[in-house]
């Protein structure tokens, strides 16, 4: 009997329901970035997303309603997907303890925002782009249509992801992190060792640049990319054209923009004196 009291005063105590969070999450992936500024950047998107449940925790209060609402403008980014688990805890503790949890859900989005933007940056910007986009970027390079649908398919699932994490935030959102918390950098650095290893093969597959140049002594002909350059190592043309760009980028002088207009200009004038193709 016990049992069920217990379990029937967990349910009196739930004030959201499930389209409530579902509502939660739909405004913030809507307005996370839409808003951003440079004083509090996710904040707005925060207070967007969360302000019709708070508005239902702090139904009966108005000042406990707006102290919150000014605690969630506070600094808050991370990548936004990400920041599902944590909102989606934020308005489990605030459901919990009312504005009491206010210092404990600035401090739980505080201290985690940096770990789970090095996870999510790691894998949602780099790694899942990286993989999905070249397998459907190849396909679509070979005239296959398959890959644009992959492309389209894959990121309405992603969607669908996005709404589960914002659940699993509100249901175990601080248990689960905590619980992992001091194993947040292994697996960082894991995705990390995973997209390295993605783009890295992604170099030779994708990265397209040869040189038809040829080297002639009477009779004795030797195709410089075929003859040589593939010989000391395959695709090194590409590589070496990626390590420009990449030490382009690590210079303050040399902006994203600049480095696509040195790359159009050395392949017009390598393929105009037939250097390269």
């Amino acid at each position: 009997m016990s049992d069920v009291q217990t379990n029937n005063n967990v349910e009196s105590n739930q004030i959201l329901t499930k389209k409530d969070i579902r509502k939660a999450a739909f405004r913030y992936m809507f307005m996370a970035c839409n808003v951003f500024n440079y004083e509090t950047q996710q904040g707005p998107g925060v207070v967007y997303a969360l302000s019709p449940a708070l508005r239902k925790i702090h139904k009966n209060n108005d000042k406990d309603y707006i102290e919150s609402l000014n605690n969630h403008f506070n600094y808050f980014n991370t990548t936004t997907p990400m920041a599902n688990i944590l909102l989606g805890a934020s308005l489990a503790m605030e459901e919990k303890d009312g504005i009491q949890a206010k210092d404990a859900v600035q401090s739980l989005k505080t201290s985690l925002m940096g770990p789970l933007a090095g996870i999510g940056d790691t894998i949602i910007w780099v790694l899942w782009p990286t993989i999905m986009g070249s397998i459907s970027g190849y396909m679509a390079l070979e005239g296959n249509p398959l890959g644009a649908i992959i492309w389209f398919i894959v990121n309405i699932l992603f969607l669908g992801v996005r709404f589960k994490m914002f659940d699993l935030g509100y249901t175990s959102g601080v248990k689960l992190i905590t619980s992992f918390g001091n194993k947040l950098s292994i697996f960082t650095e894991a995705a990390s060792v995973m997209g390295l290893s993605v783009v890295g093969a992604l170099i030779a597959s994708v990265v397209k640049i040869t040189t038809p140049l040829t080297f002639q002594t009477g009779q004795v002909k030797l195709a410089l990319q075929t003859g040589v350059l593939d010989k000391i190592m395959p695709a090194l043309l590409p590589a070496l054209l990626t390590l420009l760009v990449y030490k382009l980028l690590g210079s303050k002088k040399w902006t994203p923009t600049r480095i696509i207009i040195l790359i159009i200009a050395i392949a017009m004038v390598g393929a105009f004196f037939g250097i390269l193709k």
